[in-house]
């Protein structure tokens, strides 16, 4: 993962360290260094810790990322075609040529 003092620099953002970002609900989802360490967080609706990763190699649990590939994946064996980062269908198609929706191919 490329980190975000990266990001910032390439962009010509001025920031400070350490760089904290908290989601919504106020839950500290990345941290970084000037020694270069960083963590992300990702956490689950009901406010549980779902995923962990830090510049030093660890990572526990599932990303949401991974968690919504799964799903597609599982939606496309029910014949359907997208779902959005919520897991609602986006698009729809089957063998009879009823088509609904945007494909993911098209966005």
């Amino acid at each position: 993962m490329k980190k975000l003092s990266e990001i910032y620099k390439e962009l010509g953002i001025a920031f400070s360290f350490p760089i904290r970002i908290w989601n919504a609900n106020g839950y500290q989802t990345y941290y970084e260094d000037s020694d270069g360490y960083w963590d992300r967080y990702e956490y689950g609706d009901n406010g549980n810790q779902t995923y962990y990763e830090d510049s030093t190699g660890v990572k526990k649990g599932t990303t949401q990322r991974a968690q919504l590939d799964a799903l597609g994946d599982k939606i496309k064996d029910a014949g359907l075609d997208s779902a959005d980062y919520n897991g609602n269908q986006t698009y729809f198609e089957d063998s009879e040529g009823t088509k609904r929706g945007t494909p993911k191919s098209a966005n």
